[in-house]
């Protein structure tokens, strides 16, 4: 599976074997807000959350983009029997984006998703002791890998600037089950060069 990163890692960062005048010829970062809802077995486990972020996006191909992506959400738990106020996650990704012509200005993307989660642990709980009890596993840091797959729309372009909408879907391969998770967003991008 480290292969499997690595490589996909390698293919985002390096430029292409035969690259263009396109490659890297723009870049631009963004911020980015919304909200999380959680689907399946997460519905009865969290309410949704909001999330703020960040993000890079550079030219790789002609028609294809790299992203880079980095949020913060906290979630709270439904269950009152759960032993923590509220779950802390920062997810980072890493995909590609494409310029379908028949689509146009609507964007799909996919690509990989790291979500790092840590509860909000009351004061004189020891992570130990709480280790087996509902939630407990979160209390000592849990790191989930997934995929994710993405659709926006820029609606304002001005100049240097483009305000649009994101909308994503993300599956986690947590075992014993999936989790899945869909985000709608507003971002605002500028472009450096």
């Amino acid at each position: 599976m480290r292969l499997i990163y690595f490589l996909f890692a390698l293919f985002i960062f390096t430029p292409p074997l035969f690259a263009t005048d396109k490659t890297f010829s723009n870049f631009f970062v963004s911020i980015e807000g919304g909200e999380i809802y959680p689907l399946g077995d997460l519905l009865d486990a969290v309410d949704n959350s909001h999330y703020i972020g960040i993000g890079a996006t550079y030219t790789y191909w002609e028609d294809v983009d790299g992203i880079i992506l980095f949020n913060y959400s906290y979630f709270k738990p439904i269950p009152k029997d759960v032993i923590f106020d509220g779950a802390h996650q920062f997810s980072g990704k890493l995909g590609l984006d494409y310029h379908f012509k028949w689509i146009n200005p609507i964007v799909i993307g996919i690509g990989f998703t790291c979500n790092w989660v840590r509860t909000d642990l009351d004061e004189g709980m020891d992570k130990d002791e709480t280790h087996f009890l509902k939630g407990g596993s979160l209390n000592d840091n849990e790191s989930e890998f997934g995929w994710f797959g993405r659709i926006h729309l820029p609606v304002i372009n001005y100049g240097n600037y483009k305000v649009g909408l994101n909308m994503m879907y993300e599956q986690l391969w947590t075992l014993p089950e999936r989790s899945h998770m869909i985000s709608a967003g507003l971002y605002v991008q500028r472009r450096i060069w």
